[in-house]
């Protein structure tokens, strides 16, 4: 089954039960974008390889860690899916969105596909003074400088790590955030797309000019 295959391919060992559920989760996706605008229709194209896969890769990097939170979780990628993939784990999953519709349609999907998810329809930055999560991710929201900005407090030394997947241009991206920021930083590269990455950030410090 190529789609299971690449799920597989991506996210590590994954059960048929788990692969039957991200497969409904996109079938909800689909729904839910025809009336809220998750996701335009060129990003809703080839959806499975481009965003389910894509977000799944995350998994591998997870280590030990049981407390994931995902910032701008929009459309649920890769919230939705990795609460999914994580559900048999013990995973707690955190989705902070602060669209109200977008909010409704990943608790809509974690009550659908049966997730311990929480999700918080609220800004990042107010997110921040309340939550300690082992792992932060965010797909497709901001420079990476910029989401330095709004998960510092989590990334400090000896705190959480991100997990942040990057386009083509994530060495620019890179080095524009070494302008302001210290980190400790792992490339690993993506399944999808090869010119792509996931960046393994930890140890955050804000430079001082």
């Amino acid at each position: 089954m190529k789609q299971y295959d690449e799920l597989c391919r991506g996210a590590g060992d994954v059960s048929r039960e788990t692969y039957t559920q991200l497969v409904e989760f996109e079938r909800l996706f689909h729904h839910w974008n025809k009336s809220i605008n998750l996701a335009s229709a060129g990003a809703a194209q080839d959806f499975w390889s481009r965003h389910v896969v894509d977000s799944a890769q995350l998994w591998r990097y997870r280590a030990h860690e049981r407390d994931w939170t995902d910032i701008g979780s929009g459309g649920g990628l890769p919230g939705i899916v990795i609460a999914t993939l994580g559900k048999s784990a013990g995973l707690r999953t955190t989705l902070v969105e602060s669209n109200h519709k977008k909010a409704a349609f990943l608790r809509a999907a974690a009550v659908e596909l049966g997730l311990p998810a929480t999700v918080r329809a609220e800004r990042i930055e107010e997110a921040t003074g309340v939550l300690t999560p082992s792992i932060v991710s965010a797909r497709a929201l901001a420079p990476l400088s910029r989401l330095l900005d709004l998960t510092q407090i989590w990334l400090g030394p000896g705190r959480g790590r991100a997990l942040f997947p990057k386009g083509r241009d994530f060495q620019q991206e890179i080095q524009e955030a070494r302008d302001h920021w210290r980190f400790d930083l792992i490339e690993h590269g993506s399944v999808v797309d090869a010119m792509s990455r996931v960046l393994e950030l930890s140890n955050v410090q804000r430079l001082e000019h």
